[in-house]
């Protein structure tokens, strides 16, 4: 057999039976380093549970700790068993007690003979890759860490900084040029024994025991001094998510593995017993599969996309969002429409039956949500209550949106309304907002009663619409807007609600037949005008003189269509 496989454990002694006793079954010899910290109890079932497996030997143990010296030491030694007790051994694969094969052993075994002078290691210099996530990369090599960093943080920190602040710079030794790479790698015989051999083995170990993270780059640098043809790559599937950290791989990735093609996977949680029976049984199908990380790699990035970002809309408890580095505020389009519903009666039912839509009245207005069909509450257990929605009205509107996609939400607005949320829907691109300014006057006109008090609401109402409109106007804006002003919109209100139906449902092809029924407007240009003679300048509403509505009586006509 052309290979050896040294296995590094420390937990799941159960799984590094099984996956010893699978080498093994195919002729080839294992070494077993398992971390001294394991009790001897443990380590003394492990080896009865395997006394009848010649090809397995256990090596002498190191306490191993994250990111030290250690785990160079424990696969030294393995691979020194391998190399001493197995001398047709062509190459020695480097493993873990949480990796897994996925392909048959005489599958590696033909590969590695198809190339018996390559070794698989992963290998680049700091300068030629951003491999690391979150460390340290040159100073790793120019400074000293006899410090633990999972156990002894603080020393740790505090010491990287008193050299960098001292200017402290270790001397890398000549001859290698520090190389960094997964610490899974499958080594030549003659490399791997040139390494092991060096007669400045010595001064190289006295060196890489104060580097940080050893394991990633003893052999790595060392393989450049020694070996004749790298391939710098891995034969082990072992991916890191955003943070540094190993994927864990269950059951339920089964198929993602076998397409893979590599050879050996990590990390494999213990309790994964599908894939342990499924990798690790004797019928399994030979491939003549390369290696490709590709399709994975695609999978890797979308979910450290979804991690990061997150889905457009969503947010969620692991997630919470900073404001303007969202992942997209809401999750579909919807439209607000700002006094159409003062102008027009019944608008939502109108809308309703031109769009295939959920036309709400006004969600924010001061009582109550006002949700579609007069409901109490809507989906994904949106209250209409407005303390709840006003708690984060933000988490409101994405929740309405999210909980709905594949239909349309259109709601009413105003100067009426809580104005929390109007940055919001603002700046996010997903919102269709239509505006009648002014049209905020025509309830007023319509409700009567003490002028004093109107005259009192309608400067209230103005100033809020104008800070409104400002916002709307804003450089930041991203939402899709149409502005008219009252006078402007009632010279031909046909057009202007034509082209919004087309936008909400540009399929639709066809022109309005109806048009909803405007509210009377009889005596509303001298409403406006004793409203000027008040001292009140409603510039919003446009250019309206008196009479103008006489023009307005009868029924509104829809627009004509080009066809």
């Amino acid at each position: 057999m052309s290979f050896g496989v040294v296995m590094i454990c420390h937990t799941a002694l159960d799984r590094v039976a099984q996956v010893a006793r699978f080498w093994a079954a195919g002729g080839v010899p294992v070494a077993i380093h398992l971390d001294a910290a394991v009790p001897d109890v443990a380590f003394d079932a492990l080896r009865r549970s395997l006394a009848d497996v010649d090809a397995v030997g256990f090596t002498r143990r190191y306490r191993c700790a994250w990111g030290t010296w250690s785990l160079v030491a424990a696969a030294q030694a393995g691979a020194e068993m391998i190399l001493s007790r197995a001398p047709h051994v062509g190459h020695v694969y480097l493993t873990s007690g949480a990796c897994l094969p996925l392909r048959p052993v005489a599958d590696l075994a033909d590969y590695l003979a198809a190339c018996p002078d390559t070794d698989f290691i992963e290998s680049a210099t700091t300068a030629d890759t951003e491999w690391t996530i979150g460390g340290l990369d040159i100073e790793r090599f120019t400074l000293r860490f006899p410090f633990g960093w999972k156990t002894q943080r603080r020393l740790f920190d505090a010491y990287v900084d008193l050299q960098r602040r001292l200017g402290f710079r270790r001397r890398i030794p000549s001859g290698i040029t520090p190389h960094l790479g997964s610490q899974w790698w499958c080594l030549s015989r003659k490399t791997l024994s040139a390494i092991l051999t060096d007669p400045d083995r010595g001064r190289y170990d006295r060196y890489f025991r104060r580097v940080w993270i050893p394991d990633e780059s003893y052999f790595q640098t060392l393989a450049r001094r020694h070996s004749d043809r790298i391939e710098s790559r891995s034969l082990t599937l072992a991916r890191f998510d955003a943070l540094g950290k190993p994927y864990v791989f269950y059951d339920d990735h089964q198929k993602v593995l076998r397409r893979s093609g590599f050879f050996v996977a990590r990390k494999i949680w213990p309790g994964a017993e599908g894939l342990y029976r499924g990798f690790l049984s004797p019928d399994l199908e030979r491939s003549r599969a390369e290696p490709d990380p590709m399709p994975l790699e695609r999978l890797f990035r979308a979910a450290t996309e979804r991690r990061l970002r997150g889905r457009p809309g969503l947010y969620m408890q692991s997630r919470l969002p900073r404001r303007d580095r969202e992942q997209g505020k809401t999750a579909a389009p919807y439209s607000v429409f700002q006094g159409f519903g003062e102008l027009f009666e019944d608008f939502g039912g109108w809308l309703a039956q031109q769009i295939p839509a959920d036309v709400h009245g006004h969600l924010f207005a001061p009582g109550r949500a006002e949700f579609a069909g007069g409901q109490r509450g809507f989906r994904g257990g949106l209250s209409d209550s407005a303390g709840l929605r006003d708690y984060d009205p933000r988490a409101f509107l994405t929740s309405l949106i999210w909980n709905s996609r594949g239909t349309r939400q259109c709601f009413l607005f105003g100067p009426r309304d809580a104005q929390e949320i109007n940055w919001f829907i603002a700046t996010d691109p997903q919102a269709q907002i239509s505006v009648i300014s002014g049209a905020w006057v025509v309830p007023l006109f319509r409700a009567g009663g003490d002028f004093a008090a109107i005259r009192q609401e309608a400067t209230r109402l103005h100033r809020i619409e104008t800070r409104h409109l400002e916002i709307l106007r804003s450089v930041h804006t991203q939402a899709r807007l149409r502005i008219w002003t009252l006078a402007d919109f009632l010279d031909d209100p046909a057009t202007p609600l034509q082209a919004i139906v087309d936008e909400i449902s540009p399929r639709r092809q066809q022109p309005l037949t109806t048009l909803p029924r405007m509210v009377d407007l009889t005596g509303f240009g001298g409403f406006l005008q004793k409203l000027r003679n008040q001292g009140l300048q409603p510039r919003l509403i446009g250019n309206f003189p008196i009479g103008h509505e006489a023009m307005l009586r009868g029924p509104v006509q829809p627009a004509a269509r080009n066809t």
